[in-house]
């Protein structure tokens, strides 16, 4: 998956307007991945069928300590209508990921990218960046940043993908 780079500009001039949230009409298709997990392997394939929220964090990221407590929540309200959370982690040392995780245990499953890799595939621009990709695995919406007053907004797109009312 490659991101067109009129969508990557297009994203940029948005976060920089305080717009953080983008809907993709063409929904495009989210590019799988293997990562390693604290107990494992975790690949976007395996979890097809599921609406997926694809969240990439790092320990130094400010934001990324108020959307933890929210994805745990995320998870408790739709984890049984088929809401899975991976968070990718950047950090090139897995000791500051540790330390983060203690601070602010996560509920969902935790992913480790050290090298960046799965991050250029969907051309991360900040942190947290996040992606609902649907049960047919099309990314349906994104979102750069975590802002209090965007989480409405957010859970709405998890429940669009979800079917929910």
């Amino acid at each position: 998956m490659s991101l067109p780079k009129t969508r990557r500009l297009l994203a940029t001039v948005l976060f920089c307007l305080g717009l953080t949230q983008v809907a993709y009409a063409d929904q495009p298709i989210a590019g799988d991945f293997i990562l390693p997990t604290t107990s494992g392997n975790v690949s976007l394939a395996q979890h097809r069928n599921e609406v997926v929220y694809l969240d990439f964090w790092a320990s130094w990221c400010t934001p990324c300590r108020k959307s933890f407590p929210w994805m745990n929540e995320m998870t408790k309200r739709y984890g049984k209508q088929g809401l899975t959370i991976v968070a990718v982690n950047l950090d090139k040392e897995r000791d500051s990921a540790e330390a983060f995780l203690k601070e602010l245990p996560a509920d969902f499953t935790i992913a480790f990218d050290p090298e960046g890799k799965v991050a250029d595939q969907y051309e991360v621009q900040g942190m947290p960046s996040s992606y609902v990709i649907d049960r047919q695995g099309r990314i349906v919406s994104a979102h750069l940043g975590f802002r209090e007053e965007d989480t409405r907004d957010m859970e709405r797109a998890l429940r669009r993908a979800l079917g929910a009312k």
